[in-house]
């Protein structure tokens, strides 16, 4: 004897994934977002942690950076760069890239006084020839990974959550 089975609700689950498809990619780019700009805060908090000493010539040895150095990274702004999707796949970056320009004190005549902030970060944080590597913003990446993961994945589910309720 065949058996009949009947559901009631199945437009409304069919819906919800409807809406869940459409909307999933919206809510991984808030949850991308949120998670840079964890990165960000930690990244710009990290500036702080820079180790300086007086200037003095490259023909010295390798040396730390100057103050003055150091207050060009601290004026510049860690920025979030533009998604870029390719596919399934959304990344970003988040640094110094469009800082600027800062005005370097220690540059003689004749030299454009002006310089990147994100060329000055990028000195601080690989080293040079003539400067120390500090590894700011890795250890600041490092340090906020957990925290970023973290704020992704509540940042999807609550986005989904609010889907699933409607």
């Amino acid at each position: 004897m065949p058996a009949t089975i009947s559901f009631d609700g199945m437009e409304e689950i069919s819906e919800m994934l409807t809406q869940l498809e459409e909307k999933a990619a919206g809510a991984a780019a808030r949850g991308l977002y949120e998670g840079a700009a964890v990165m960000r805060d930690s990244i710009a908090a990290g500036v702080s942690e820079i180790k300086t000493a007086p200037f003095r010539r490259a023909n010295e040895g390798q040396r730390l950076p100057s103050p003055e150095e150091k207050a060009i990274v601290e004026a510049g702004v860690v920025g979030i760069a533009k998604f870029d999707k390719n596919g399934t796949e959304v990344n970003t970056s988040v640094g110094f890239g469009n800082s600027g320009y800062a005005r370097a004190g220690w540059i003689s005549h004749g030299a454009h006084p002006n310089k990147a902030i994100a060329q000055v970060a990028n000195a601080i944080n690989s080293g040079t020839s003539f400067m120390t590597k500090q590894p700011f913003i890795r250890k600041a990446a490092n340090s906020a990974k957990a925290r970023a993961e973290s704020a992704i994945v509540q940042r999807i589910e609550s986005d989904l959550d609010e889907i699933i309720q409607k």
